[in-house]
């Protein structure tokens, strides 16, 4: 067993699933935290007897939340890394060992499990929200992301120390992986099994999501406004001063600050890509992370004008399923514009 890495388990009424999960962490790792994200049933008695030390949240407030006081837990206790796993039983701990495996290959990276090299297991529209977060997400994280949505991970706590979370629920996981590699740091994957049981998640598709997409955007948006103005800049975020942070420290200006954002959208892809093509001429090499893809700014553009399309067309293809016409629309749209640009390039 690692002495130097703990597991963490962030859970929300999941008294039938967390004794398992914590049993089988034991089995490979010696330590495990579980937070007991304000849960009105026995998940946190039921990790208590499984062997897990527990923390207590009175109120629930969110996965983001829950992960932060892990993540300080397992620094105070003096852990080098920690997997996080989450508490329903959709991650299997006898994958642990290839997560430590990976993190002795790559120790200043963050393992992320990844689940799309089993498609069929998916929901397909899930599996489509997915292949959209992990085009933009990696954009921002200069590098492929293949899973950006899986929980199961290992994070270095050093990485964790140097960078500011100051989102909440499901959306810190995502803002974890753009900061870091955004700051220039590799993010490795391991292919894990992929797990839909009965207990479900209480991830919310469309709440969730909306909230993913919206920071997303903002995240990008200011990102490509340094990078539109400055050479040789691919990492654009720096925890001791960011304009991106100093806007999230403040609630109300976030919000509108997202809301813009991401109506703001359309025209500002069209704006920064009238920037990438005449501004060269005074800034050399500008938008760095674009052009070391060499795909030009254009298909990124294209794809964001896509972007209201994907869901009138998903609403057009249940109408045609619904008639008899078996109709593939989305996947064809999502193939053509939201392809993997990083593809033997990086």
């Amino acid at each position: 067993m690692s002495s130097n890495i703990c597991v963490v388990i962030p859970a929300y009424i999941a008294s039938r699933t967390i004794g398992d999960v914590t049993r089988g962490a034991l089995k490979h790792i010696s330590r495990v935290f579980v937070a007991d994200d304000g849960s009105t049933d026995a998940t946190g008695v039921n990790a208590s007897a499984a062997g897990a030390e527990v923390i207590t949240i009175d109120m629930n407030k969110g996965k983001g939340n829950a992960l932060k006081l892990l993540f300080q837990r397992a620094m105070k206790d003096g852990y080098d890394a920690v997997v996080s796993m989450d508490a329903d039983g959709q991650h299997d701990p006898d994958e642990i060992p290839m997560f430590i495996a990976m993190h002795d290959m790559y120790p200043d990276s963050i393992i992320t499990g990844s689940r799309m090299h089993e498609r069929e297991k998916i929901p397909r529209s899930r599996y489509n929200s997915m292949r959209i977060a992990r085009f933009y997400i990696s954009l921002v994280a200069n590098q492929f992301i293949e899973d950006t949505q899986c929980g199961f991970r290992l994070y270095p706590l050093l990485l964790i120390k140097e960078i500011q979370l100051l989102t909440g629920k499901y959306v810190t996981e995502t803002e974890l992986l753009m900061k870091v590699g955004d700051m220039g740091v590799t993010i490795k994957l391991v292919n894990i099994r992929t797990i839909y049981n009965e207990n479900g998640s209480y991830f919310r598709p469309i709440a969730d999501i909306t909230n993913i997409t919206a920071y997303v955007i903002s995240y990008i948006q200011m990102k490509w406004l340094i990078e539109g103005v400055t050479s040789d800049n691919p990492y654009t975020y720096s925890p001791k001063y960011h304009p991106r942070d100093l806007i999230s420290k403040n609630k109300t200006l976030d919000i509108l600050f997202q809301i813009l954002s991401v109506f703001g959208a359309l025209p500002a892809s069209v704006f920064y890509l009238i920037e990438y093509i005449f501004l060269p001429f005074v800034i050399p090499n500008n938008f760095a992370s674009i052009r070391k893809l060499k795909c030009g700014f254009s298909r990124i553009t294209i794809a964001t004008q896509m972007l209201p399309v994907v869901p009138l067309v998903g609403m057009i293809e249940k109408i045609g399923n619904k008639i008899g016409f078996k109709l593939n629309l989305v996947d064809r749209i999502i193939n053509r514009f939201f392809p993997d640009l990083w593809n033997n390039k990086l």
